[in-house]
């Protein structure tokens, strides 16, 4: 398993449901995940669960797993909505990446590119040397 260097500050305070910065071991292989949205998955916490796990196939396709995530950006069309929803995103969360908590933002946008979608995510992971 890749370990990475969990760098949070004092001076930035103690974050929570993200980590302010990982830093990857010498020698990972760096993978950027496009964008992943899945407007057909339902209501808001549906889209966010389809849409991780459609970055963690990209991740795992590539040999890696959740935790070797470092960087995911989460776009909204409605920040309300991911507010409304933590509870429930939170069991997404927990689900998909466990306790792992890599680097995040989460920006609202007037639209997603995909008709009807309300969220979009994208990833960076860095894997082991030597996976495929």
């Amino acid at each position: 398993m890749t370990r990475f260097e969990i760098v949070n500050p004092d001076e930035l305070g103690r974050p929570s449901g993200f980590s302010h910065g990982l830093l990857a071991p010498p020698g990972g292989r760096l993978l950027f995940v496009a964008g992943q949205s899945a407007p057909d998955a339902g209501d808001f916490v549906d889209q966010f669960a389809a849409a991780l796990d459609r970055a963690l196939a990209v991740v795992r396709t590539a040999g890696g797993r959740p935790e070797h995530v470092v960087r995911l950006t989460v776009y909204v069309t409605d920040m309300a909505a991911y507010r409304e929803s933590r509870a429930r995103l939170g069991d997404v969360w927990r689900a998909a990446m466990g306790r792992h908590y890599p680097a995040m933002a989460l920006v609202e946008v007037g639209s997603l590119v995909d008709e009807g979608a309300v969220v979009e995510i994208e990833a960076t992971a860095v894997l082991p040397d030597g996976s495929t």
